[in-house]
């Protein structure tokens, strides 16, 4: 019996050395933590001071997980294009006066405290993938992280180059990502983004950006954006407010009119989508 047993224990042995190296690959999946999308509902909803609390209790209870920084710094992001007026869509549906605005001047507090968090950020998730490069909650970070420096390069800078070397950065890593984990929905957010953008430039543009290294396919942007609307977790609002823009650049006043109303049931004190329903209705 005692032999037995000691076969039984030596097979064992054997069994758990064959399987823990293919377990130790396994990779992370992306935490869809019900925290972190409170405080993005918070900030869809313009409620900024209520996200940054959300999120700096997050960081307090998970001090290694980046999600949690990246996630605050998207909070900076936003109360800088509420207070500069910069989500409003009729400047997104004309390129002459998206081309011609101006310059908007940044408060140099939340700038600060934006790059704090992502360059936070970015630290946890250089360690976390030094020791496991598919950690898709990690690679998620990175791709959040530079999705929110490109919006910020373009939007209130207008530094077209910077933002357009992080869109492709921020696209990579998505890709990377779905492709260790294709149920991660908010990542195709960020390829959607840079093909519809880059898609909507005229023929030789295109070609000079594709050669370049970016994608430049307008359908396939959209089609990217419907999957982050649809099933993204913490990204989906936005996706659909992207898609309401380009149903408005179609003259596709019904699509619009849809999301639009959705939207302004679901954040009844974001006025951007009230505003912006208002004005095609």
């Amino acid at each position: 019996m005692s032999r037995y047993v000691s076969r039984c224990n030596r097979g064992l042995i054997i069994l758990f050395a064959l399987i823990a190296p293919c377990t130790a690959q396994v990779p992370m999946r992306a935490w869809q933590q019900p925290a972190l999308e409170r405080g993005f509902r918070e900030m869809y909803n313009l409620d900024f001071k209520g996200a940054h609390q959300t999120f700096h209790v997050y960081q307090q209870l998970n001090p290694d997980d980046p999600l949690g920084y990246v996630a605050d710094g998207a909070a900076y992001l936003f109360s800088e294009f509420n207070r500069l007026h910069i989500l409003e869509s009729d400047l997104f549906t004309s390129d002459t006066r998206f081309e011609e605005r101006e310059v908007a001047t940044p408060d140099p507090a939340t700038k600060a405290a934006l790059e704090a968090a992502l360059d936070h950020s970015d630290q946890l998730v250089d360690k976390i993938l030094e020791k496991s490069p598919t950690d898709v909650n990690a690679l998620f970070a990175r791709v959040l992280a530079n999705g929110l420096r490109s919006d910020y390069a373009a939007m209130i800078e207008k530094r077209n180059l910077a933002s357009l070397s992080y869109m492709k950065v921020s696209r990579a890593t998505a890709q990377k990502l779905l492709s260790i984990d294709p149920s991660c929905y908010d990542a195709y957010l960020a390829i959607g983004v840079e093909n519809y953008l880059l898609g909507s430039t005229a023929a030789p543009v295109r070609w000079l950006l594709h050669v370049t290294g970016s994608e430049t396919d307008k359908e396939t942007g959209i089609k990217r954006l419907r999957l982050a609307a649809e099933k993204g977790y913490y990204l989906a609002p936005f996706a659909r407010l992207l898609l309401a823009v380009a149903a408005l650049r179609d003259k596709d006043t019904s699509t619009a009119r849809t999301l639009l109303a959705g939207l302004a049931t679901e954040f009844p004190r974001n006025q951007l989508y009230s505003k912006d329903l208002a004005r095609i209705q």
